[in-house]
């Protein structure tokens, strides 16, 4: 499935913000930081790319849908959606 930017917006946004927040990250740690307040902020990093990869595999769950209800060959078989999903969990 080709990833269009009408299929990643929002997660392609969240990637994003997650990107400026692992730079943040390692700065704390190249500083110095406190422990405690670095690894919150790497945690909120994980939690970003999670949801970002949820939100593409909802997507795509979505875009497959409409292929069928449109009688078109989805891209993507459930059973391969599955996968992808549970890699993520």
């Amino acid at each position: 499935m080709e990833m269009t930017p009408e299929l990643v917006g929002d997660a392609l946004t969240r990637l994003r913000r997650a990107q400026g927040q692992l730079a943040g990250v390692i700065q704390m740690m190249e500083e110095g930081a406190d422990c405690k307040a670095t690894l919150t902020q790497l945690a909120a990093v994980s939690r970003a790319l999670d949801r970002a990869g949820f939100k593409i595999v909802a997507s795509g769950m979505r875009h497959c849908r409409q292929a069928r209800e449109d009688g078109e060959e989805p891209p993507m078989t459930e059973d391969e959606l599955e996968k992808l999903f549970l890699a993520l969990a």
